[in-house]
């Protein structure tokens, strides 16, 4: 059964986010071969490569929402885009990243236009024919998972958690698919959230959720210059640097950076802890990536029961010492 799928294609400093590409791969599965999978972009000043790329990938129409009102992230004017785009197109489901603008926009769509809502899927069961799609998503911590599906005759809203669902990949140019990019027209509401300016104190890294390799620093590092060689090992890596909350509290990094049941949910290739003790919160927000290593003095360390590799010993000789391998390698 075919389908029409809406992804709303997030954006951040003129790049598309990589859980978009990872919902418009979703998307292109759910519609079926013979379904339309359109995309919505809200920007200001235009949103031309980012269109191309969505297209470039399986989009058949991408929407661009153009108006000053987009330039920094107001939830009312992005639902009022988001909310255009679903009356011009009404689709039978919009799928969105399970990010902090995801996670506010999501629910409110659905309640505006009369829809189910599913947050969170880690995974999608479809039986092929689409008369059965299961989203998956995890319960307690990680420590369960449920299967939740959708009553017939409403349409979906669905926010899909980066690093979990695959891409959608680059079609292939000799196939000859063409997408229409069109210009959507939509009335700006009274904004009752306006954006006076942003900080970024995380500039220049890479986004916790969308990073294959983290490495996170607890309250064995002892202090904010501990980190130093946590970011020359992610550096190494291509990986981005986390911490728990206990290292956040004690004033050794941002907050920016927590991961846990109170912070971020990352879902990496590679997560390495180090000086972590594994309390149940921060568990909540790594549990789930592929391989994990602990890097910690207490062989008792509770980080070790989750690990799929352990190491006991000092992290401030352990983290250099792979570094340097891992730099002497690539030489």
């Amino acid at each position: 059964m075919s389908k029409t799928i809406l992804v709303f294609a997030e954006s951040r400093s003129g790049s598309l986010r990589r859980v978009a590409l990872e919902a418009l791969g979703a998307a292109r599965r759910l519609a079926g071969a013979d379904g339309e999978v359109h995309a919505v972009l809200a920007s200001f000043g235009g949103a031309a490569e980012e269109a191309a790329a969505l297209a470039a990938r399986g989009a058949d129409v991408v929407h661009i929402a153009d108006d000053p009102s987009l330039r920094a992230y107001a939830p009312e004017a992005y639902i009022a885009a988001i909310g255009a785009a679903i009356a011009a197109v009404r689709p039978d489901a919009l799928l969105l990243g399970h990010t902090a603008m995801g996670r506010e926009l999501a629910p409110r769509l659905a309640a505006a236009h009369g829809a189910g809502h599913i947050a969170d899927v880690t995974a999608i069961e479809d039986s092929g024919d689409g008369s059965d799609v299961g989203f998956i998503r995890p319960l307690y911590a990680g420590k369960a998972f449920e299967r939740r599906s959708f009553v017939p005759g409403r349409p979906w809203v669905v926010t899909v958690r980066p690093n979990n669902l695959p891409a959608a990949e680059p079609l292939d140019a000799a196939a000859g698919h063409t997408a229409a990019v069109k210009e959507l027209p939509f009335t700006v509401p009274p904004l009752y959230t306006a954006v006076r300016g942003l900080v970024r104190r995380t500039s220049g890294q890479l986004d916790l959720a969308e990073a294959d390799v983290v490495v996170s620093g607890g309250r064995g590092v002892r202090s904010a210059a501990g980190f130093e060689p946590l970011q020359a090992l992610a550096t190494a890596l291509g990986g981005a640097v986390g911490a728990s909350r206990g290292a956040c509290d004690a004033g050794y990094c941002d907050y920016a950076l927590q991961i846990g049941q109170t912070g971020k949910v990352v879902t990496p290739q590679l997560y390495i802890a180090c000086g972590i003790s594994g309390a149940i919160q921060h568990l909540a927000g790594m549990s789930q990536s592929r391989v994990i290593v602990a890097i910690n003095k207490d062989p008792d360390a509770p980080i070790f029961g989750v690990a799929d590799y352990g190491i006991v010993g000092d992290l401030f000789e352990v983290v250099p010492l792979l570094t340097a391998e891992l730099q002497r390698a690539r030489a």
